[in-house]
């Protein structure tokens, strides 16, 4: 008995390091189910870490999922309905950004909803911008004003020219978005398609 004890002591402590490990990586990476708890109990990011915007000098055209999805952390509604205020109309073009990035902007919008939910938003124009304004499984709003995305008077997503967007799901993770351009007619020559 005497000569396994040694064996059997080290294989308990490998064991409780295994365990404490664990539990420590559970607790630094908490579970989608935290996401369904109060907003109040949500941990904050610390102050001295900003989220990133959305301009074309931080845009990435591959995807990180870990960072997109630390990205998207905005504050939730606080009901199922969209507020009135989120669906009023807004001036078109009363945007500084270039069309150009408006229109990346949104496809980074809807990139993020698919990556959060395993799938970009379906339907026609208000129907996705519903999704990516709250109207979704965990409340989360993928829109920005201050990226450019403006909704108007039929809870549509426009363009900076005033004309919505016309979304095209190609597959169920990748979304051709097109603006009409500054003739705000589409399929023309001016207008601007992203994937």
């Amino acid at each position: 008995m005497r000569r396994w004890l040694p064996a059997i002591i080290l294989l308990c402590l490998i064991a409780a390091t295994v365990l404490y490990l664990t539990h420590r990586s559970h607790q630094s990476y908490p579970s989608d189910k935290s996401d369904q708890s109060d907003p109040s109990d949500r941990q904050r990011l610390p102050s001295n870490q900003q989220r990133p915007s959305l301009s074309p000098s931080t845009l990435d055209t591959r995807p990180a999922v870990q960072e997109s999805i630390t990205s998207i952390t905005s504050p939730l509604i606080s009901s199922t309905s969209l507020p009135a205020a989120a669906l009023e109309p807004l001036e078109p073009g009363s945007t500084n950004l270039p069309p150009a990035t408006v229109l990346e902007n949104v496809r980074m919008a809807v990139r993020e909803y698919g990556l959060r939910f395993g799938g970009n938003p379906v339907g026609i124009n208000s129907e996705i911008t519903r999704a990516l304004n709250g109207d979704n499984p965990k409340q989360v709003k993928f829109l920005r004003p201050d990226a450019g995305m403006r909704i108007n008077a039929n809870g549509e997503l426009v363009d900076p020219w005033g004309t919505p967007f016309f979304f095209h799901q190609l597959s169920g993770s990748e979304t051709e978005i097109r603006s009409a351009g500054p003739d705000k007619v589409m399929w023309t020559a001016d207008d601007l398609v992203i994937k």
